[in-house]
């Protein structure tokens, strides 16, 4: 009988790695083809690994929480049709090769997956693989590479995992360790003043339940915490007439379902008008580098969608100025129903350059929300109400029932200023008010 390498597929362009979560097959199980063997998860979204064959595993290259780079073979399965001729153990022999090549080709997959380095690490020559995942937390904590070489990794071939440098992160923090002559821990004389983190102890007592953080609910933790850290935020709020816009998509919506088969909400109809103002605002559309300035060509919507638990998650709409009406429909509730039914893959949740969130989705008139890095802005959309209001007319000014919502643009003040912020949502409000009733879609 043959065997056949399952291996871990390529996640997109930036994914370099995941971590194993959870082994849906034992050890001796039938797989039937594209049956789901492994769990996985990366830092942007959860998946699962299918087989290409059927036959019985007999190997499990990994366990839980080990971390694992594209390519490598996670798992051993015994085929019984013969069509896989290469032996397992040849396989692996014709992967060992010289160190010096494994050290140029990690250098290679870094290169390409991860912009930043650790401090220090580029002018290292340090012949250790780390993965982009644990050179982030590594630049965050200040580690300083001689602190990452004396680190015993768990992971496979000794190598330092996200656990283990978070594990020797929350040591120092408790007590402050320094890297004495590259290889050993010890006490440091004098314990850092900046940067250090205050716990404050919380009591409980036997009535308290204590739930665990979630693995995505860390991260999410760790992404906002490290966003209000880096961008200096500021917020602009504006009113906006929709009332146009509600009676269009009431008198349209009928016969859009009946032409497209999709339902159209309101989010397509904003979305779009964002990405049209966009356009117009290109330094919007920007991230942040150092001291650098990178201006993005596509513009590409993050849109916040709830998952099945209640946590949210960014899939991007890519290329959002260059789709029609219809288009935008059709892609804000494939992505909308993917997220709820946990059916995401990586690539929907990458390269977003402006996101949006609905907050008006929960009952909320305004919010605040926190930049999504490395973005330098992001809007967040209020709850459409009926009001009164002042109508101004020729014949002088009225009363009047409106459909109204608040607008609420957070920006990084670093490198958005107030007129650009301002201005942004202001051409938003004209954008939407100016919409015509009676339009076809």
């Amino acid at each position: 009988m043959a065997k056949f390498e399952l291996k871990l597929p390529k996640m997109g362009e930036s994914v370099a790695e995941a971590t194993i979560t959870s082994w849906l097959k034992e050890v001796g199980d039938t797989i039937e083809l594209d049956e789901a063997v492994v769990e996985i998860a990366t830092d942007k979204v959860d998946s699962d690994v299918p087989s290409e064959v059927e036959g019985v595993l007999i190997e499990r290259m990994f366990e839980v929480d080990a971390v694992v780079k594209v390519g490598e073979t996670i798992a051993v399965i015994e085929v019984k049709d013969g069509s896989f001729t290469e032996d397992v153990e040849v396989q692996l022999e014709q992967k060992s090769e010289p160190e010096e090549i494994k050290v140029i080709e990690n250098s290679i997959v870094e290169a390409v997956t991860t912009k930043k380095e650790v401090v220090g690490l580029e002018s290292s020559s340090s012949d250790k693989f780390y993965s982009p995942l644990v050179k982030t937390i590594a630049k965050k904590e200040n580690v300083s590479m001689a602190e990452l070489e004396a680190i015993i990794g768990t992971g496979k071939d000794n190598r330092v995992t996200k656990n283990d440098i978070l594990t020797y992160v929350d040591k120092r923090e408790k007590t402050p360790l320094e890297v004495d002559k590259g290889t050993v821990l010890t006490p440091a004389r004098k314990a850092p003043v900046q940067n250090k983190k205050v716990s404050v102890p919380v009591s409980v007592n036997g009535e308290d339940e204590i739930i665990e953080m979630t693995r995505m609910g860390k991260l999410i933790a760790q992404h906002m915490v490290s966003s209000v850290q880096t961008s200096a935020h500021v917020q602009s709020f504006i009113e906006i007439d929709v009332t146009k816009i509600v009676k269009w998509r009431e008198r349209v919506k009928d016969e859009f379902f009946k032409r497209e088969g999709e339902k159209i909400t309101y989010t397509p109809i904003l979305m779009q008008a964002i990405a049209s103002v966009i356009k117009k605002f290109p330094m919007i559309n920007i991230s942040v580098d150092g001291n650098k300035i990178i201006k993005r060509k596509n513009i590409n919507l993050g849109m916040a969608a709830a998952l099945a638990d209640g946590n949210l998650i960014v899939p991007v709409i890519k290329n959002a100025d260059m789709l029609s009406l219809v288009g935008m429909t059709k892609t804000v509730n494939d992505l909308a129903t993917r997220a709820r039914t946990g059916q995401l893959n990586p690539d929907d949740v990458q390269g977003g350059t402006y996101t949006v969130t609905n907050v008006g989705g929960f009952g909320s008139v305004m919010g605040t929300p926190i930049i999504n890095q490395p973005q330098v802005a992001i809007l967040a959309l209020g709850a459409i109400r009926k009001v009164p209001a002042v109508i101004e007319t020729s014949e002088g000014d009225f009363i009047g029932i409106r459909h109204k919502m608040f607008v609420s643009h957070s920006y990084d003040h670093r490198v958005v200023n107030g007129a650009l912020g301002g201005m942004f949502i202001k051409t938003l409000k004209e954008t939407l008010e100016a919409w015509n009733v009676n339009a076809d879609f």
